[in-house]
């Protein structure tokens, strides 16, 4: 009976811990930022994200990643040379969650209007988030627009 409460107890525990291991956290933001965007690619595919879209000439990437539910993550990478700007969309509620919780403890500023949460984050950049309606209304469902900007100091290696 041990034996089985145990194994139990050590399965639930690792479907808690891998079940945001496709969502982006704080630590991949810091990640994607301070590197070049072909690591990107080899970082989101080992995420379960599809390459969408890539053009070399822009220094552009689109991910795309389907979850269960309906919901989806879609990821923009854009470069211009120096830094590297992310636009997160999805619908999933954790992932929105998830990058609010991380970055809680590493917030310099927080400013909140009516359309647009912004936050100045230790060793990332600015952050700014935009929850809409989701079309066809759904009561359940919104989606969030999460923009990243690196700070000035954090440059993408070549």
């Amino acid at each position: 009976m041990r034996k089985l409460l145990l194994t139990a107890a050590l399965f639930f525990t690792a479907v808690a811990v891998f079940g945001q291991s496709k969502l982006v956290s704080y630590d991949d933001l810091g990640y994607l930022l301070r590197n070049n965007i072909t690591k990107a690619d080899t970082f989101f595919v080992s995420k379960g994200y599809m390459l969408a879209e890539k053009n070399l000439k822009k220094n552009t990437r689109k991910y795309t990643l389907a979850l269960p539910g309906g919901t989806y993550n879609n990821v923009n990478l854009r470069t211009d040379g120096k830094r590297m700007f992310m636009d997160i969309e999805t619908n999933e509620l954790q992932q929105y969650n998830l990058i609010y919780n991380s970055i809680a403890d590493y917030l310099n500023k927080s400013v909140t209007t009516a359309d647009v949460q912004a936050f100045t984050v230790k060793d990332l950049g600015s952050i700014y988030i935009m929850v809409n309606d989701a079309v066809p209304y759904d009561a359940m469902k919104r989606i969030y627009d999460i923009q990243i900007v690196s700070d000035k100091a954090i440059t993408s290696y070549n």
